[in-house]
């Protein structure tokens, strides 16, 4: 491969929670044994080295002596405009953009023009906990409607139970994943069809949050919500990002696509509200090299890599660790593993699964939080090498000890 994937980076003392927040002063996961170094597992960042364009158009942007006030780049709108077009087949004008801090910042500003406070938001469970906690934040309940696991253990989406709870709860606003988080699921473009039917039908709006839509499994295709119909394309505020195709979440810096004029007016006029909703000089220019040629290589290469790297994580569950079963992701780079069988056959509990991989430096996260009563949220975006060490700990330490 042309760019770097298999480079193990030392990111402790570097400002990196995922391993910073592991046994420190300000501890979100214990410290492993002796013995057994940290393989971080949990937050959804990547453990690899940026596409090298970014930190180019940093490092340039950087040598100038000043960083005061500054408008946005023509080549900032460009670039988005672009790379829409190129991997979502998406038209895009300059006036259907708009900056956000933060793709549950942008979650929490359309649900504020949607809605009132206390007023019912649909969102599927298991749930993102980012979703969870921005809802209950700002105020609204959640109704939610499992998903659920077909004959093939293909997650998807119950619309009888949607319609039911759209109507029983009087719900004007849903949110909706894609692809799904934590799941990994990519929809067909008729589940997404019959979705926003089943939106239009009852006068739901709908933010549709994509920032996964570059990480799509080698044989899957992401479909924007908007795209699937004229009606969809109006109802729909959707949320983009470079930061998990590029891991850039650190620097901070998300973009919504609003076609309908009148949304798009009162979106803006909600998100200027507190004056923090802007652009920092360095993400722009992150960005710009992010949204590059380069980029464009990099993103097909990473594809590959997560698609190897859930395909070896699959596989070894499937054939070495008994009562622990996977619905295959077809995005994402997260696995959301159930365990349920597991725990019934040992006799464990979900809080003794969970310190017996941390004990041996598998940080993985617990997926109760994201409604997941028997479930394991686990990252993938490591190097080959990092994936194989930490099922090898899980199967001599944690499944089969």
């Amino acid at each position: 491969m042309k760019y770097d994937f298999t480079s193990i980076l030392d990111r402790k003392g570097k400002d990196a929670i995922a391993v910073d927040m592991v046994g420190g002063p300000i501890s979100a996961y214990p410290a492993p044994r002796e013995g057994f170094d940290v393989i971080p597992m949990w937050v959804a960042d990547m453990n690899f080295p940026v596409v090298p364009t970014i930190q180019e158009a940093m490092i340039e942007r950087a040598k100038q002596p000043t960083f005061g006030y500054f408008m946005t780049r023509p080549e900032y709108t460009q670039a988005i405009i672009d790379w829409q077009k190129d991997h979502n087949d998406a038209v895009v004008a300059k006036e259907n953009i708009g900056y956000e801090n933060g793709v549950l910042g942008g979650v929490a500003t359309a649900l504020a023009v949607l809605c009132s406070k206390g007023d019912n938001v649909l969102v599927h469970s298991p749930t993102y906990v980012g979703f969870t906690g921005t809802l209950n934040n700002n105020g609204y309940h959640i109704i939610h409607s499992p998903l659920k696991l077909d004959e093939q253990g293909i997650w998807r989406m119950d619309f009888e139970d949607m319609e039911a709870k759209i109507v029983k709860n009087k719900i004007h606003a849903a949110i909706f994943c894609s692809p799904h988080n934590p799941t990994g699921r990519v929809w067909e473009r008729w589940e997404i069809e019959k979705a926003m039917e089943l939106y239009k039908k009852h006068d739901v709006y709908v933010i549709s949050d994509e920032i996964w839509s570059d990480i799509i499994l080698t044989g899957y295709k992401h479909i924007p919500t908007q795209s699937v119909s004229e009606d969809a394309k109006q109802r729909t505020v959707a949320m983009y990002a470079p930061s998990k195709t590029f891991n850039l979440a650190g620097l901070v810096g998300s973009y919504h696509i609003i076609y309908n004029k009148w949304l798009k007016e009162r979106c803006d006029k909600e998100s200027s509200l507190g004056h923090y909703n802007s652009m920092n000089v360095m993400s722009m220019h992150a960005l710009i090299g992010a949204y590059s040629p380069a980029g464009y290589e990099w993103v097909e290469e990473l594809r590959q890599v997560i698609t190897g790297n859930v395909d070896f994580a699959c596989d070894y569950i499937a054939k070495h660790f008994d009562g622990v079963t996977v619905s295959r992701p077809q995005g994402t780079y997260m696995l959301f593993i159930d365990c349920a069988g597991w725990l019934e056959k040992t006799g464990k509990t979900m809080d003794e699964l969970l310190k017996a991989g941390w004990d041996v430096g598998v940080v993985w996260q617990d997926g109760r939080a994201f409604h997941g009563p028997t479930h394991i949220r686990l990252n993938l975006a490591l190097p080959l090498s990092r994936v194989q060490e930490a099922f090898d700990r899980l199967d001599k330490y944690v499944f089969n000890a």
